[in-house]
């Protein structure tokens, strides 16, 4: 028999209309800024000082300028920069899961007196800025040899996102039974196979959603680079593209074009691993 299927509900239908209603608002909200730079780096130098001169802006431009992309690339080293901020994000990506992942399996597997203090240290070191600490960064790096120079980035934005890697990958690895990792030590293996064999696998989406932060993170630091690095090829993207940002005038064609190509590796970056970033928030907010 043919089954009848049931008449949709006004209330219904009005209730979906809404949510795609404000799904388009958040999306056009979020995007348009993005929107806005992309025509701005296709503008002429011209039409955009005509447009804030005479007070009437265009979003679109009039002359579209593909050139803007090719003409940064010898106006300043972006190529340089760009390594720069590579080799900064990914080496303090490295180093803070190397140093969190077994910090973390310890807050999660082991108990010690003192524990809960820890963890509240952990979490209140979450609320200092580098900003309020800059002082204190520039001294110690200066006696340490690091100032104006790639490692000693490397360095601080992998602490500054430690707690972070800790607290996360903690929640990550209390969500997975602590009976698989005993199942593997009675078939012979030690603690540490356990937990690279066993644990690590099926804590991958979490580690996943760990490792992309801390590389945005670091990927956008911009105070302590800017006040650490003096030498212009030991400047990464975030403070390079201020070379188009003059005393007397700023290229915003230029900055809006080099500023594309800053959140491009980014872009690809969560298209690589997106579908695990929605399963890694999850498995790393249980409570604990």
């Amino acid at each position: 028999m043919n089954q009848v299927k049931k008449p949709v509900s006004v209330k219904k239908v009005i209730l979906r209309v809404l949510l795609y209603f404000v799904v388009l608002d958040v999306c056009v909200i979020t995007l348009y800024p993005y929107f806005a730079m992309l025509c701005t780096a296709l503008k002429d130098r011209s039409e955009i000082f005509a447009s804030i001169a005479l007070g009437k802006s265009t979003i679109l431009p009039v002359n579209v300028m593909w050139s803007n992309f090719i003409d940064i690339w010898s106006r300043a080293p972006m190529a340089r920069y760009l390594l720069n901020s590579i080799l900064i994000a990914g080496g303090s990506t490295v180093i803070a899961m190397l140093c969190g992942i077994p910090a973390a399996y310890a807050l999660a597997r082991m108990k010690f007196k003192g524990q809960t203090i820890f963890l509240g240290f952990v979490i209140v070191s979450q609320m200092f800025a580098p900003v309020v600490l800059l002082i204190g960064i520039y001294k110690v790096m200066g006696a340490m040899g690091l100032t104006d120079s790639i490692l000693g980035l490397i360095f601080i934005n992998a602490a500054f996102n430690q707690a972070f890697t800790v607290w996360l990958l903690r929640g990550t690895f209390m969500g997975i039974s602590a009976e698989m990792e005993q199942a593997a030590t009675i078939d012979g293996c030690t603690r540490v196979q356990s937990m690279l064999r066993v644990l690590l696998p099926v804590a991958a989406p979490g580690i996943v959603t760990t490792l992309i932060f801390i590389f945005i993170n670091a990927w956008n630091e911009y105070t302590v680079a800017l006040c650490l690095i003096s030498t212009d090829t030991l400047k990464p993207l975030t403070v390079g593209i201020n070379t188009f940002n003059g005393y007397n005038m700023i290229e915003w064609q230029y900055l809006f074009a080099a500023s594309i190509f800053a959140i491009i590796p980014v872009v690809i970056l969560f298209m690589c691993i997106e579908k695990n970033l929605v399963s890694g928030l999850a498995s790393g907010g249980v409570k604990g």
